[in-house]
């Protein structure tokens, strides 16, 4: 005996029929009183398991992070799980490797668990371009941008990736640097699809950089590509320093690369800043217990965290898709020395000699 038997034997939808056993209001007293009696004659008895079953499902939410290491991201996702949970919800959270398919991961998920809702914390745009149209939950993109992708149902909250690079890599220019190295994501090189990933989205802003102050930046000789990991900042930093003699400056696309730079950097017998000027990227608690104090753009987790389940419940209440932008901050630290006041003439130098 199921619900349909019972809607079927009344003469209303399953639907009313749906309502009139959840005690939901919008039904009339004489379709209420008539399915209640058909409920008694058949003595239909709702399962209760899967009663408890449709109620997870339907005032559930998941998280899914692209990424084991990322810093920045485990604090973004303990404030989604508290104001998921003060909004009288419940969450799941899927952590994968920065390598998977973030996009196939949700498709799984919607089909063995159905959320109400879906939050991801980093995303690759060749993968939404792929498989996303099998989604068809509300769902925020945090920290990555979506508002070219054109999917209907997902929105997204993020800081500007472009712009923030652009400040701190004129930060280094403007304080006399040429020999600048770069660590960037394993994705950093340029191209149609993957424009709009965080890694080529960074390295755009550190080239316009250069271009504002009527340089070129040789992205092939001073980029080294790493995972957003101290084991990747690590390796990449040595790598720099064997293939670019009389670096001044590395530009880390994140605050864990640029730690695991620092200690790089050490191990080589260098200082920074003396020897040579390190910057990174997210503004993680770490980076002003680091010494020295690193220099660092400073994305504003609690507020990504807040307006990416804000717009979430606001998409899954009906609401239309929204792409917010988050302010960033450049935070000075201990970590850059000015060259320019210590030796001018450094900036007639061929940067790339």
């Amino acid at each position: 005996m199921t619900i349909k038997d019972v809607a079927q034997r009344s003469g209303y939808a399953v639907g009313t029929v749906s309502r009139v056993l959840n005690g939901h209001s919008g039904v009339s007293e004489a379709a209420r009183e008539k399915i209640l009696a058909v409920v008694e004659e058949l003595n239909f008895r709702p399962n209760s398991a899967a009663q408890v079953l449709k109620q997870r499902e339907s005032s559930s939410f998941a998280i899914i992070v692209k990424g084991t290491r990322n810093l920045l991201f485990a604090g973004i996702v303990e404030e989604m799980q508290r104001l998921i949970k003060d909004a009288g919800r419940s969450v799941s959270v899927y952590y994968l490797d920065e390598d998977s398919d973030e996009v196939a991961a949700a498709v799984q998920v919607c089909r063995e668990r159905k959320p109400l809702g879906l939050l991801f914390l980093g995303g690759d745009r060749g993968n939404f371009l792929r498989g996303f149209r099998e989604v068809t939950c509300p769902s925020v993109l945090v920290t990555s941008r979506a508002d070219t992708l054109g999917f209907p149902n997902l929105s997204s909250v993020s800081t500007d990736d472009v712009e923030g690079a652009a400040r701190s890599m004129g930060h280094l220019l403007d304080a006399g640097h040429r020999r600048i190295g770069i660590i960037g994501g394993d994705s950093c090189v340029l191209s149609p699809v993957k424009e709009c990933n965080i890694s080529q989205m960074r390295l755009m802003g550190c080239r316009r950089a250069w271009v504002q102050r009527g340089l070129e930046l040789d992205a092939e000789r001073w980029v080294a590509v790493s995972r957003y990991s101290l084991e990747g900042g690590y390796e990449a930093a040595g790598e720099l320093l064997d293939r670019c003699p009389g670096m001044t400056a590395i530009l880390a696309m994140s605050d864990v690369m640029a730690i695991g730079a620092l200690r790089a950097i050490h191990d080589r017998g260098l200082r920074v800043p003396e020897d040579v000027s390190l910057v990174g990227y997210d503004g993680i608690e770490q980076s002003a217990y680091c010494v020295p104090r690193l220099t660092t753009i400073r994305q504003n987790a609690e507020r990504l965290a807040r307006r990416g389940v804000d717009i979430l419940l606001h998409q899954a209440n009906g609401g239309e898709a929204v792409h917010e932008i988050v302010p960033f901050e450049l935070v000075y630290g201990d970590s850059v020395r000015s060259i320019r006041e210590a030796d001018p003439a450094r900036d007639e130098e061929d940067p790339f000699s």
